[in-house]
């Protein structure tokens, strides 16, 4: 079987659960955040290195597309960058 595209949500209150997201090179990739607690400084996600900057509205799923092109570890974090994660592509 041929797997086409890769999907995981992360789940934003006070933190990033899963902190770790782990996705296979060369399939494309979409990572969904949804915040769940308006908590801190959790309402903005981005990564220089992933290219992407996001608002999460409260209890809105916002999804952003992950290049999977090179294998890494990749970190995104809040607006301010106090709260942190990575994505792990090998």
């Amino acid at each position: 079987m041929i797997e086409n595209k890769q999907s995981v949500t992360v789940t934003v209150a006070g933190s990033y659960q899963p902190a770790v997201v782990n996705l296979k090179q060369g399939v494309p990739a979409e990572v969904t955040f949804v915040r769940t607690s308006d908590q801190g400084c959790l309402d903005i996600v981005h990564s220089n290195e992933l290219a992407f900057e996001t608002a999460l509205p409260l209890n809105q799923p916002q999804t952003v597309t992950v290049p999977t092109d090179q294998v890494g570890d990749f970190e995104f974090s809040c607006g301010m960058d106090m709260f942190s994660g990575r994505v792990v592509i090998s």
